[in-house]
């Protein structure tokens, strides 16, 4: 075992000489990577083996190989040299930081190029094994670093990937929701898609224009998108961050009931380069919300200065978002308060408080039918137009109305029926469209 000593012990030199990206080698595989070297630098057998099967389970649970698990703990690292390059240009960063960056980068790199093949080498003459165990290889995945021979020559397009993406929980997620006092990334976002929603194209035009707006670094505005269920507000809203989350546009879902969190949940995005939607949905307060409050003093600013970077993005089914009672209403009788009327002002302008409402009417026969079509298409369903059009009215009727919400559940059903029946659309038809 003495040939493969100084291999094992260079290794392990190079984890424990990271100046900055110690990050990387703390993630729980690599440090049963670093413990499987320890213990064939021991020369015990039984801990070996344990130590090999322990890190061939974890990195088999990702289904990547070794360098891309490296390469991906690289591109989201928190730490001085990432936090400045997310901050600064390339060329105004501390040299000194970028060296050591460069020295990092190169010791890493020497532990992604480790081959399972020879880790499984190393373990079967530890072990005297009569065969070497089985070799792990995964999923290597397309990364910045992938085409570079020399990850250290990669400094400065790393340093943009920092300033576009964003480094740790911001690098690694584009969703968040705010749950329990803290911002929980959501690793599986809805997928929706901008070109998937038809209809309302002067709305979304509008929402898209605004959002660039935020992009570019101009003044964009809050955004209350008012209307009738299931017209696809909320997916519009999620379909920009499919649209714009490369270009670093993130998304924070923020219950009503948590909205008096919102200076906690501000504060940290003030001085960060990506562009923040805070998204509520199905907004509407009661009286003397608390929540209400919160979010007046986000709309319209206080001693503090709202982020630049920081917008409202409110869905609601309520043109006037607070609730109002018609004993709410002053009468000359009553005299409890002198300007009753302009609290009452207040409750029914506070939607005014949005710099944009966009609104979003029920859909008439001709715009649901078109969203059906449109889906239809989209999900590869080759049925025949009058059949289609006859089951869109049909489900319609017996379901939740016209809206996109409908038309989505209904090509739902079409796709999972057709699974099960190819044979089965249109088999209700009848001859009659009793519908039309």
């Amino acid at each position: 075992m003495s040939a493969v000593n100084p291999s094992l012990h260079l290794l392990q030199q190079q984890a424990a000489s990271l100046l900055l990206y110690r990050d990387v080698v703390a993630q729980p595989i690599a440090q049963q990577f670093l413990q499987l070297l320890t213990t064939l630098q021991g020369g015990n057998a039984t801990q070996s083996l344990q130590a090999y099967g322990q890190w061939f389970a974890a990195i088999a649970a990702t289904g990547k190989s070794w360098p891309a698990l490296i390469t991906a703990a690289i591109l989201r690292s928190d730490n001085p040299f990432s936090q400045a390059a997310q901050r600064h240009p390339f060329p105004a960063i501390n040299p000194t930081l970028s060296a050591a960056a460069r020295h990092d980068l190169h010791a890493l790199q020497q532990l992604a190029h480790c081959d399972p093949a020879q880790l499984a080498h190393w373990v079967r003459a530890v072990c005297k094994l009569p065969q070497s165990p089985v070799i792990w290889t995964g999923d290597d995945g397309k990364t910045l670093l992938s085409d570079w021979h020399y990850w250290p020559d990669a400094i400065a397009p790393l340093a943009q990937h920092y300033q576009q993406q964003g480094v740790g929980k911001w690098g690694q997620y584009r969703a968040f929701r705010w749950q329990g006092g803290a911002l929980h990334g959501i690793a599986n976002p809805d997928p929706v898609q901008l070109p998937q929603l038809v209809g309302y194209d002067d709305q979304k035009a509008q929402l898209i224009s605004n959002t660039e707006y935020l992009l570019q670094g101009l003044p964009a505005l809050h955004v209350l998108l008012y209307g009738s269920r299931g017209s696809g507000k909320s997916s519009l809203i999620k379909g920009l961050l499919t649209a714009y989350g490369d270009r670093g546009l993130r998304l924070i879902e923020v219950a009503k009931a948590e909205l008096h969190n919102l200076p906690a949940i501000l504060d940290p995005l003030r001085n960060l380069p990506q562009k923040f939607i805070i998204f509520v949905d199905d907004l509407s307060f009661e009286e003397d919300d608390e929540a209400f409050k919160s979010l007046k003093v986000v709309l319209e600013g206080s001693v503090t200065a709202r982020p630049a970077n920081v917008v409202v993005y409110a869905t609601s089914n309520r043109r006037h978002l607070i609730r109002e009672f018609f004993e709410d209403r002053p009468r000359p009788m009553e005299r409890e308060e002198v300007h009753s009327w302009d609290t009452v002002q207040e409750k029914l302008s506070f939607s005014d408080r949005f710099g944009l409402t966009l609104t979003f009417g029920p859909a008439d026969q001709d715009l649901y039918l078109a969203i059906v079509r449109h889906l239809a298409q989209a999900a590869g369903l080759d049925i025949p137009p009058d059949d289609l059009d006859f089951r869109a009215r049909q489900w319609a009727t017996r379901h939740n109305g016209r809206s996109g919400r409908t038309a989505r559940q209904f090509i739902d059903h079409l796709r999972a029926e057709r699974g099960h029946n190819p044979r089965s659309i249109g088999a209700e038809r009848r001859g009659i469209d009793w519908l039309n």
